[in-house]
């Protein structure tokens, strides 16, 4: 059965399926290329009578994974240069009293691979537990990131900006409250975020956040960020200008990018390339002192995003999504070890000695450093800088191993994200996830987009155990299957000593 909606640039149709209807495809902004390319995001062109959108529209732009991460993660969908779309599940389209709460997903993917689109982000489930959920997509690599001095810096979050201020203009027609919007997303999606709670052109389109495997620190200063659009223009053949770079094939910017990303992977100076070094991405958002005013997590010790609720954390074993896979762990001698912590500014016998554990070779103990400099320290810290102005934020680690490639993964980067949006069939989830540990994780997202706390009214017993804010006793609510989430006070504080003066 179809169901048509009016918005801003025109009515569009959708289709119900089962207690949720679902629009799929819904333009936000003008295709950003052609004219538009390397530009600041427009509004859709109007259109008359009624607009389909019972399929997705096309992803940004971008290469393919490599092969070995081939059935860990999922490929885009059509990427096209009309990539400016979005997605909406609601159980109540026409709704205009008791408006419901709004999640806003932002994908991950390096700021280089991604869409809002991907099965596992499929919201009809979290839109069956009482909210409004979209999804979208924005500009990659080059055409979002890089600094050019004929244009605006941070096209893909101004493009995000431009997907708010559309929620904030026609939620209401599916029955969505537009003051009480959550921005959720996971890795990039994070980091995009975190770097929304400190633009002053974000400020007001959304109450609450939830960041996962993302934060504050991951952003690049003008120098770097000139020195990357710098080398992406050569390697592509072009000047690092927006007239310039904007005359390349799209599919020729993308292999300069890939180029790049070698380069930086590479790179013996960890200094050259920024937050790029160990990141798997080339480009970052960039603190210009106009879109981006601030390092992200240096905003927020100022007291930026002080009135927006948060949720922040990690999962347990972050990098181990980027080693065994590629077979890298066991190529790791102690030398490269000692070199890594070297250049992270550690000292090697110290921290060899936080971070060891029977049986643990230099790659287990390189995939544990590199997943607390990349994820977990920075989301601990923001925490931390949010309590100094008596913010709240409440923690998280998801703990639940993945069963893919023989539980080699562990609780590895993405290992959430089925059980937060109720698709368990996730390719990292496994053919027996635990249905249980996705209802109190999807129930604890959505009562924090609900009432900015993240623990449900629930009888006790039988969801999470009460979950503090992580201020004063530093505590982290650890999930995991059945009785094992548990409320954790400073796990590890002797890792996190370590970095105390480094991150």
């Amino acid at each position: 059965m179809h169901i048509t909606v009016p918005t801003s640039a025109g009515r569009i149709r959708g289709q119900w399926k089962g207690e949720v209807a679902a629009f799929m495809g819904v333009p936000y902004a003008a295709p950003p290329f052609g004219p538009r390319r390397l530009l600041p995001p427009e509004p859709p062109q109007p259109w008359t009578g009624v607009r389909d959108a019972f399929v997705p529209g096309p992803s940004a732009p971008q290469p393919g994974y490599l092969p070995a991460m081939t059935g860990l993660l999922e490929e885009a969908l059509a990427p096209d240069e009309d990539c400016l779309n979005l997605n909406v599940w609601t159980p109540a389209p026409g709704r205009t009293g008791g408006r419901l709460p709004v999640m806003v997903w932002i994908h991950g993917g390096a700021f280089r691979n991604g869409s809002g689109a991907l099965p596992s982000y499929d919201g009809a489930r979290l839109a069956a537990d009482g909210v409004v959920c979209v999804t979208l997509n924005y500009r990659l690599g080059a055409e979002g990131f890089l600094l050019l001095p004929d244009s605006s810096s941070n096209l893909g979050l101004l493009d995000q900006i431009a997907a708010l201020e559309w929620v904030r203009d026609n939620i209401v027609g599916f029955g969505g409250d537009p003051d009480n919007v959550t921005v959720f997303g996971q890795s990039a999606g994070a980091i995009s975020i975190t770097a929304l709670m400190t633009m002053p052109q974000a400020q007001g389109l959304f109450r609450r956040a939830i960041t996962q495997s993302g934060a504050g620190h991951h952003s690049h200063p003008e120098h770097i960020a000139r020195r990357v659009t710098e080398r992406m223009a050569a390697l592509a053949g072009a000047e690092p200008t927006r007239e310039s770079l904007a005359a390349v094939p799209c599919a020729r910017l993308i292999a300069a990018d890939a180029a790049l990303g070698q380069e930086i992977a590479q790179a013996t100076d960890l200094t050259q390339w920024g937050e790029s070094v160990g990141g798997g991405t080339t480009v970052l958002p960039v603190v210009d002192g106009v879109t981006l005013p601030q390092r992200p997590i240096d905003a927020l010790a100022d007291g930026a995003g002080r009135d927006i609720d948060l949720l922040t954390g990690t999962t347990s074993d972050e990098f181990r999504l980027f080693l065994v896979p590629l077979g890298i762990g066991p190529r790791i001698t102690d030398q490269v070890l000692h070199g890594f912590l070297t250049g992270f500014g550690l000292d090697p016998v110290e921290a060899c000695k936080a971070y060891a554990y029977p049986g643990a070779t230099p790659g287990d103990l390189l995939s544990e450093v590199m997943a607390d400099y990349a994820y977990r320290i920075p989301a601990l810290r923001v925490a931390e800088a949010r309590a100094a102005h008596g913010a709240e934020t409440f923690v998280y680690e998801f703990a639940w191993p993945s069963p893919a490639l023989d539980g080699a993964l562990g609780a590895c980067h993405m290992a959430e994200i089925g059980f937060v949006f109720g698709n368990l069939a996730h390719p990292l989830a496994g053919p027996d996830a635990p249905q249980e540990l996705s209802d109190r994780v999807r129930e604890a997202w959505s009562s924090f987009a609900r009432t900015g706390r993240p623990t449900a009214a629930r009888p006790p017993g039988s969801g999470l155990p009460h979950w503090p804010a992580y201020a004063g006793r530093r505590s982290v609510m650890r999930l995991d299957d059945g009785a094992a989430s548990v409320v954790l006070e400073d796990p590890a504080a002797d890792r996190r000593r370590l970095w105390d003066t480094l991150r």
